[in-house]
């Protein structure tokens, strides 16, 4: 028992330097504009860099040398990051040319750079410690928005920690791969219900109520897992669909809410939402999978340890998510 409270204690001290939804990539939009003069290529620069981890310190847009820049428009700090707009002049067109971003590749974040043409084409690039510019295509190629919003969902699953404990605790509660697909996708059908009508503004909610309550659905999982007893089912398990239906609900708003830091393009919400959300399933399914084959593996080389370890795992996972919620709904 000593050592089970140990390990908890432990995980619970490491969770204070784990953000819960950590998709707040920088952002940087460059919009073709009509400049004064006819000789130049004008361009609205906006630049949203979160003060963690860094970004906002440490890195800042890199244009083509001939790109010069003008008074900053705007500053400021929005939701925790900070928000400067500019215009630059450019001897020539951006089109065919790379744009970056300096000193990325001394922090752990990553931004997304969506550029727009006069014409109304638009374009999308992540770009990363690894990548830190991309080059902005005179044709933009077909499908480039898709395939970045849904790996921009692959990662909000797989980094988004408070989503990703909720759906490990599904697996852990239940018994059988039907029951377990039948319960994830009720849970994928409330949260993409939500997520599609708070991002085209049908609906709305205040974001720091939401994120304790997603926190609550966290710690009521694992408080199941932990009282679990075969001769007397709890409600999680005798209806497991409707308890993650519901809060995937609240999980749907957590998602907008993320996807509202980065917005969406003009001209492509339907496929860059879509996409999104596609990309959030499929690394859902991903977590599914390793879950279920690591608890199915145990089972296969020690069975008696599957209890005990499913055990550790909730009561670590609820003390984690204890403390997002006393931290939710102290700091909001």
């Amino acid at each position: 028992m000593i050592w089970r409270m140990l390990l908890v204690a432990i995980l619970t001290v490491c969770a204070v330097s784990v953000r819960a939804d950590d998709l707040r990539p920088a952002y940087l939009e460059i919009r073709e504009v009509i400049g004064p003069d006819p000789e130049l290529r004008a361009y609205a620069v906006t630049w949203k860099a979160p003060i963690k981890p860094g970004l906002a310190a440490r890195v800042n847009p890199a244009f083509p040398s001939d790109c010069k820049a003008g008074d900053v428009v705007r500053r400021g700090i929005d939701s925790g990051a900070l928000l400067s707009t500019w215009t630059i002049a450019c001897d020539m067109s951006l089109k065919g040319r790379k744009v970056g971003l300096d000193g990325i590749g001394e922090t752990s974040g990553d931004a997304l750079m969506r550029f727009h043409a006069l014409d109304g084409q638009t374009q999308a690039s992540r770009l990363t410690p690894h990548n830190p510019a991309a080059t902005i295509a005179a044709t933009p190629e077909r499908g480039q928005v898709a395939r970045t919003y849904f790996v921009i969902g692959i990662e909000h699953i797989v980094t988004g920690y408070d989503h990703l404990l909720f759906v490990l605790c599904l697996v852990m509660l239940l018994n059988g791969a039907w029951r377990v697909a039948a319960t994830v996708t009720a849970f994928t059908v409330a949260h993409s219900l939500t997520l599609i009508a708070t991002t085209l503004e049908l609906l709305s909610v205040p974001r720091a109520p939401v994120e304790a309550l997603i926190a609550l659905s966290i710690v009521f999982l694992a408080v199941e897992i932990v009282k679990r007893d075969p001769s007397k089912p709890r409600l999680a398990e005798r209806v497991p669909w409707l308890v993650a239906f519901l809060f995937g609900i609240l999980h749907g708003f957590g998602f907008a809410s993320a996807l509202a830091e980065i917005g969406l393009p003009h001209g492509e919400v339907p496929t860059a939402l879509l996409t999104f959300n596609l990309g959030v399933e499929a690394g859902q399914l991903f977590v599914v999978a390793i879950a279920m084959l690591a608890f199915w593996v145990l089972r296969k080389l020690r069975a008696q340890a599957v209890a005990p370890a499913q055990a550790i795992t909730a009561y670590a996972i609820g003390s984690i998510a204890a403390l997002w919620l006393l931290e939710r709904t102290i700091f909001g």
